[in-house]
């Protein structure tokens, strides 16, 4: 059989990895901000453009395909699912209706339009159109709710209205953040418009996957570590620590979402409460987990995501027959400090070179400024581990994030 050539867009160098370990030619679309020395060295061909706008990214997709033909057009990554997605069915290489999925599962008002015309649960929402439409919403649905942008990641912009009053608050974050771009840790996702959404209650969960065919196989439900005072996620666990009935109903929940949304192949990570009303998924995107999941689920479970994610989608690998089972635990805790200015760092290396260590990785050095705590680019770094049951992996990482990483702070003034 003649080599296989893929058109990858965007993504990290784990992924080129995956693919090259295949064989593949990778002909990776980059956009200039995410370049690696990896990635210029590792691929056949790159081509360095701003692949999140569409009339730049589609001559030059043109031409790869004219020269070195393509037979898969893929991403793992959240900024170029939706021009992977356009481009295959521009290609004839899907269904032709990859792009509506794909939209729908980046964009959260067309997601919770679909999942209430399609009869699955999904809460009270409603688009920010102006002032009013937040009493409006209040009114309805009662406080707290939700606010957040229509299509960015990692909490960007997520703001909880508390009561009526609050509401002047969250109208001037909606303005001071609406038609601009995510200004912390990316700068490739625009803010264009907000969604109101009804709180809803309950652990919160995520779910990892893998689709072949329209068949949904669940490999890990995640436990996430978080605080209901800000949107940042202080760690995620595998396996999550939940009676098996409950599992059930989260796992089925995810399986009924994605065939509703229309998601047929490859991976996705679906976040999902265990509310009062039933499990409701807060949202849901076509791609792997971020925040080292799959570094966990590897450690947990066996299962390489970002391998069977690139294998699948070029059809060098069998789909996987079974949902596994764990072997271990793991655990990934994130690095956080008091509002100030760090003035050292120490004992990364040290937990690093640890058997039982995943990841150890801190993103500050002395003199940056630590912000108080809001969304998860506001964290300082991570530390991932592996154990044999969960409670030891958490009670472990906790322990290495907070008092084997040293970052001495001075405190901000008040």
């Amino acid at each position: 059989m003649s080599t296989r050539t893929v058109l990858l867009i965007g993504g990290v160098d784990v992924h080129l990895e995956r693919f090259k370990a295949l064989g593949v030619r990778v002909v990776l679309v980059q956009h200039p901000d995410k370049v690696t020395a990896f990635q210029t060295r590792t691929a056949d061909v790159t081509l360095i453009v701003d692949y999140t706008d569409w009339d730049t990214v589609l001559p030059f997709a043109e031409a790869a395909r004219t020269v070195y033909g393509v037979d898969a057009v893929v991403s793992l990554t959240e900024p170029g699912l939706n021009p992977a997605a356009r481009l295959a069915d521009l290609f004839g290489l899907s269904d032709g209706r990859r792009y509506e999925v794909s939209r729908r599962m980046r964009d959260k008002w067309l997601m919770r339009r679909h999942l209430i015309a399609q009869g699955l649960p999904a809460p009270h929402c409603a688009r920010v159109e102006g002032r009013e439409s937040l009493d409006a919403f209040g009114e309805l649905a009662g406080f707290p709710f939700i606010v957040k942008p229509v299509s960015t990641t990692a909490g960007f912009g997520l703001i909880r209205a508390e009561s009526s009053e609050d509401l002047d608050r969250v109208w001037a974050r909606v303005k001071e953040l609406d038609g601009g771009r995510t200004d912390r840790g990316s700068t490739m996702f625009v803010v264009d418009g907000f969604l109101m959404e009804s709180y809803i209650d309950g652990p919160e969960f995520s779910v990892e996957a893998l689709s072949f065919a329209g068949r949904h196989v669940i490999v890990a439900v995640t436990e996430k570590l978080v605080d209901e005072s800000h949107f940042a996620e202080l760690g995620h666990a595998v396996p999550a620590r939940l009676p098996a009935a409950d599992r059930d109903r989260i796992t089925g929940a995810v399986e009924a979402f994605l065939t509703g949304m229309g998601v047929t192949d490859g991976p996705s990570h679906t976040e999902i409460r265990l509310s009062s009303r039933g499990p409701v998924v807060i949202e849901s995107h076509n791609r792997l987990g971020g925040d080292h999941i799959v570094e966990l689920v590897e450690a947990a479970y066996g299962i390489d995501m970002v391998a069977y994610g690139a294998a699948w989608a070029v059809g060098l690998t069998e789909a996987l027959a079974v949902a596994p089972d764990a072997t271990g635990a793991a655990c990934a805790r994130f690095v956080l400090r008091t509002p100030g200015t760090v003035v050292s760092v120490s004992g990364v290396e040290e937990v690093a070179d640890r058997s039982d260590v995943l990841v150890a990785q801190v993103s500050v050095a002395p003199g940056d400024t630590v912000r108080p705590l809001r969304d998860n680019w506001d964290r300082l770094g991570c530390v991932a581990v592996r154990a044999t049951d969960t409670d030891s992996a958490v009670e472990l990482c906790e322990r290495l994030a907070r008092e084997e990483i040293r970052i001495d702070i001075e405190p901000a003034a008040a």
